[in-house]
């Protein structure tokens, strides 16, 4: 019944599928949606939900190629929408949090400097740094800090609970501003995550 469903959605993305394909989405790098401008087309009944996973019609999508395809002609524009862009046409999607899921993160240094590599679960890999930075999201509840890294463009990326407790075990306390905050070094810089007092009073 799945491979039916996935059959079904495949052909209903079939002419999408396509058009990306000739845009240039298959083994040949990242399109140049930034350079991309054209007339927007609609919304399209797709979603990518919290946990990472594509839907259309209301069915997963659960071929990862044509996942991963979809991803490389993704584009968030200054509106606060998000898009699958062409040269010849612009389809809206909805995003329920990110757009991508950092599934593995790695520290290491380079040149005397704590260095985060992430990897997306689109395969997306890249330096924490100021072309890719971090912010941090407080939320109540068990999940207490959502830490969300730039991908491309305004695309972002939000760990997995494996990966945000390996970055979190990274952080440290350091003065920003005058303020003592528990904060994350990648690459020369320091993303604060909150003031350290409220930590302890977080972990007390």
């Amino acid at each position: 019944m799945a491979e039916l469903q996935d059959d079904a959605v495949a052909k209903g993305l079939g002419g999408l599928e396509a058009l990306i394909s000739r845009a240039g989405g298959k083994e040949k790098g990242l399109p140049p949606v930034d350079k991309w401008h054209p007339d927007f087309c609609g919304d399209i009944p797709m979603e990518i939900r919290a946990d990472g996973t594509w839907f259309y019609m209301g069915t997963p999508i659960g071929r990862h190629s044509l996942v991963k395809l979809f991803s490389s002609v993704l584009r968030k524009d200054d509106d606060g929408k998000t898009y699958l862009v062409t040269p010849v046409e612009r389809v809206g999607i909805g995003v329920e949090d990110a757009h991508f899921l950092i599934v593995e993160m790695n520290v290491h240094e380079k040149e005397g400097e704590q260095v985060i590599t992430c990897r997306t679960n689109m395969d997306d890999v890249f330096e924490v740094g100021s072309d890719h930075p971090m912010h941090f999201v407080t939320v109540d509840g068990n999940e207490g800090v959502k830490p969300y890294v730039n991908v491309r463009g305004r695309l972002e990326g939000l760990f997995v609970r494996s990966a945000m407790y390996e970055l979190i075990a990274h952080g440290e306390e350091i003065e920003v501003d005058g303020v003592l905050m528990f904060a994350i070094r990648s690459n020369g810089m320091t993303f604060p995550i909150m003031p350290a007092d409220e930590l302890a009073q977080r972990s007390a």
